[in-house]
């Protein structure tokens, strides 16, 4: 017989079977490792994709500064000493469901507060964006509690890691983005209840943004269970 066919039936050696057992666990620790590592990287952008959708939004996964914690909590008197201005119990503006091909409602506040908006699953979901988000999409996310915290993209890095940071604290049932089409430095949203910070004053800013959070988290027209949310810090902590 020849050696070509002494080759084809040959039957593999124990060493063929050793060899292809470290192969494929090579290959199957590097998927685990790249599932873990995204995993760790959507992780620290606290993306709740169980909350609504990503609507092709980038996850913010910048460490932010640590926040030490309210020097002031009182909501009135925080807000003045970041001289924010506060607009609460604001007339509510509808609550339709709309499609995609919908026109998109010409909001009575910047930012938005209640109105028509985005029908499931399009609502944007709880997570730290570095992409702003779109109103009509936002404003489902109010209904159902939720307390997005927004910023104008022009503010220094420095700062907008001081919001990460902070945001990393109350991340369960709220949001983080930035909104280049308002006149504040930092704000924040509730269903019918905005907050707005022309000037960025470091903690002074960080305090009155939680102190209306823990007085307007959870408030929306609707359940915060209809779109669950991540387990974690919340202003409702």
């Amino acid at each position: 017989m020849s050696q070509e066919g002494n080759s084809a039936g040959a039957k593999p050696t124990l060493a063929g079977y050793v060899i292809g057992l470290i192969f494929i666990i090579f290959i199957v620790g590097g998927v685990f490792i790249a599932l873990r590592s995204a995993g760790e990287s959507g992780g620290s952008a606290h993306i709740s994709s169980a909350s609504g959708s990503s609507n092709d939004l980038t996850p913010d996964t910048r460490t932010g500064t640590g926040y030490k914690g309210p020097e002031i909590t009182d909501l009135k008197t925080a807000a003045a000493a970041a001289e924010c201005v506060v607009r609460e119990d604001l007339p509510e503006e509808g609550h339709r469901h709309l499609s995609s091909d919908d026109p998109v409602p010409d909001y009575k506040t910047v930012p938005p507060t209640s109105g028509d908006h985005i029908q499931p699953p399009l609502q944007q979901a709880d997570g730290a964006w570095a992409d702003p988000a779109a109103p009509v999409d936002v404003v489902h996310s109010l209904e159902h509690g939720r307390v997005a915290i927004q910023y104008d993209p022009d503010l220094p890095e420095k700062d907008q890691l001081a919001l990460k940071g902070f945001y990393d604290t109350v991340y369960s049932a709220a949001l983080l983005f930035p909104n280049p089409d308002m006149p504040y430095a930092a704000a924040a949203t509730s269903w019918r209840n905005l907050i707005g910070c022309p000037d960025w004053l470091g903690q002074k800013t960080l305090d009155a943004i939680r102190a209306f959070g823990v007085a307007h988290w959870g408030h929306g027209r609707e359940p915060m269970s209809g779109f669950p949310a991540l387990g974690g810090p919340s202003f409702g902590s």
